[in-house]
This record gives structure tokens, C-alpha cells and sequence, in this order.
């Protein structure tokens, strides 16, 4: 009987040990996160829209979990750098990405990537927001039919800003100049906030870039939108036409983003995330400033997300071909 007392306290320290220690099962382990800080890399310089996202997202993230979420900016290489970190990432919580439509073209305009997106392990859709065609505001036109006969007048002397070589803004940007015959060379930036702040110095006369760093100057005066590249008007210009109501027909690419994990993450941690991104993104403070900034708060499932990559990939290599653009 004395045995069975002494044993019976020892086993049961001993079983407390085996579940929290390094024979936890899955679920003690999954509970138990996070216990320490988590990276969210951003693939892009600071002052952009996957900046803005990334910096709400991590702040809500971090009053809901007691623990620090940073927003690290790995930019370079029109994203490749910082997407490469995720792809690379050990699959166990610690680092997290800010993935966006860039993602899904990357890997067409750039040769022999070592990541593909569609290994990220999807957690929510974050945001989306039209893109914008915009010009300084010394540029003689007030609408688009106005700065097509600006361009005419001064052939090959007009040039356009994009968050970066091969992004879906670059893509845009170049379908513009399909469409309209407008000759201008492009600009490309490390990251949306940088093609802003030259635009609105008159370092370059035009930028095709998401919405969210163009709207202050807009309203400030700074800088004038011309055209939201999308089929429909935005929420928060709804002053604004699309490209199709200023007379540019087969123009239709909005800007998302969304939060993604390495290649093999834990499905259920995924969805303890996504629950959490759901939660946040109906948060009223967090809508306010995400609308407030051009975006509309859009959270998905994490499977509805991995498909959205997959969707991407698949537009761009079908229409890539189409354009005749060159990369190398």
C-alpha cells in the first residue's frame, strides 16, 4: 500500500512531464503555441499596401495571443527574397508570410525560383483592393482619354512607376500601354511606398500601383487618379471610373493579399489561425482602418486561399504568352 502512495504521486508527475515536455502529442504541442514571438515576413519594403495589411494584422494578432507578432520587411528582388524565406521556413508556427497576388506571377518572370507558391500553406485572404492608374499632379490630364493625348504629344519621354519588375502592377501597367498606344517605359520600385513618395516628389509622372498608398495623395492633391483597374468602381473611390468606363476594354486585375505559412505547416494550426484572422478582420477598429486605406477586409478559408494561388498561377501562365512581354 506505502508503494502504491509513492508511485502513484511520481507517475502522475511523470505523466504531467511526457505531455507538456518534448514527447507532447500534436495537440499539447498545438496548445501550447505561441510561446514565443512569430515572424510575419513581408516580401516588400515599408510605406506599401502589403505593409499597411501586415502592420494591422500583427498588431491585432499580437493583443489576441499575449505574445509578439513582428512584421519583418524582407524586400529585394521584386519579392522573391521574402518569399523564398517562407518557402524555407521551419513548419512551426514561428514564421508566418504576407503572400499577394505578386506571388502567383513571380514565378513566371523570374527563372528557375526555388519556391513555388502553391507549397504555401494557406491560412486566410486578408484584403483586396483595385489597383489605380495615377499621375502627378502636374501632369495636363484630368482623366485618362486627356493623358493618351498628353502621351501623344511628347512620344517616348513618359515613364510609369510599379512596386516592382514582373508584378501584377508592371503587368498592368503594360496592358494600359497595349491598349491605349501610350509609349512609356517602365519604373519599377522596391515596394509601392517608394514609386509614391517619387511620384508625389514629380521624380516620375505616373504610377500604376495598388490603391492604398495613392489614396492620401489623391485627396491631398498631390497626386490624381485617373482610372481604379478593375470592373467595377471602388468603395472608397467611388468618384473614380474603371478602365473600361474611360474606353480601355480587357483591363481587369485587382491587388489581394493574405496570410500564409510554410510548405507543410499543421492543417489545424492553420485553422486556429484562420479563426483568429476571421475574428480580426470583423473587428470595427480594424475595418475602419482597412477600408480607410482602400482595402475591403475579404477572409476566406485556408483551402479557399491555396486555390486562389493555384487560380493565379494558372491565369498568368495563360495570359503571359499573350502579351509578348519579355522578362530576362
Amino acid at each position: 500500500m506505502r508503494a502504491s502512495r509513492f508511485f502513484l504521486p511520481v507517475l502522475g508527475a511523470l505523466s504531467v512531464g511526457l505531455l507538456t515536455g518534448p514527447f507532447a502529442p500534436p495537440e499539447a504541442a498545438a496548445q501550447a503555441w505561441p510561446a514565443r514571438p512569430v515572424r510575419m515576413i513581408v516580401p516588400f519594403a515599408p510605406g506599401g499596401a502589403a505593409d499597411l495589411v501586415s502592420r494591422v494584422v500583427a498588431e491585432r494578432l499580437s493583443a489576441s495571443y499575449g505574445q509578439q507578432f513582428i512584421a519583418d520587411n524582407r524586400s529585394g528582388a521584386g519579392g522573391t527574397i521574402g518569399y523564398e524565406l517562407l518557402a524555407r521556413a521551419a513548419p512551426d508556427g514561428y514564421t508566418l508570410g504576407t503572400a499577394s497576388d505578386s506571388s502567383t506571377l513571380l514565378p513566371f518572370t523570374y527563372r528557375n525560383l526555388p519556391w513555388d507558391p502553391r507549397n504555401f500553406t494557406g491560412i486566410s485572404l486578408l484584403t483586396t483592393q483595385p489597383l489605380v492608374l495615377a499621375v502627378h499632379s502636374a501632369v495636363p490630364a484630368t482623366s485618362l482619354k486627356e493623358l493618351v493625348a498628353h502621351a501623344r504629344t511628347v512620344p517616348g519621354k513618359l515613364s510609369f512607376g510599379s512596386s516592382g519588375h514582373g508584378h501584377p502592377q508592371h503587368l498592368a501597367g503594360e496592358m494600359i500601354k497595349l491598349a491605349t498606344g501610350i509609349d512609356m517605359t517602365h519604373i519599377p520600385y522596391k515596394g509601392g511606398g517608394a514609386a509614391i513618395i517619387d511620384l508625389v516628389g514629380g521624380q516620375i509622372p505616373i504610377v500604376v500601383l495598388g490603391s492604398s498608398p495613392v489614396i492620401p495623395h489623391h485627396r491631398a492633391g498631390k497626386a490624381r487618379i485617373l482610372a481604379v483597374v478593375s470592373p467595377t468602381r471602388s468603395s472608397a473611390l467611388p468618384e473614380i471610373p474603371t478602365l473600361d468606363e474611360a474606353g480601355v476594354k480587357g483591363v481587369d486585375l485587382a491587388q489581394w493579399m493574405g496570410l500564409a505559412g510554410p510548405p507543410k505547416l499543421s492543417r489545424d494550426l492553420a485553422k486556429k489561425l484562420n479563426a483568429e484572422v476571421a475574428t480580426l478582420l470583423a473587428n470595427p477598429a480594424s475595418r475602419k482602418t482597412l477600408e480607410g486605406a482602400g482595402f475591403d477586409p475579404s477572409p476566406s478559408t485556408p483551402e479557399a486561399f491555396e486555390a486562389k494561388m493555384r487560380e493565379g498561377m494558372a491565369r498568368w501562365e495563360n495570359l503571359l504568352p499573350k502579351l509578348k512581354i519579355r522578362f530576362d
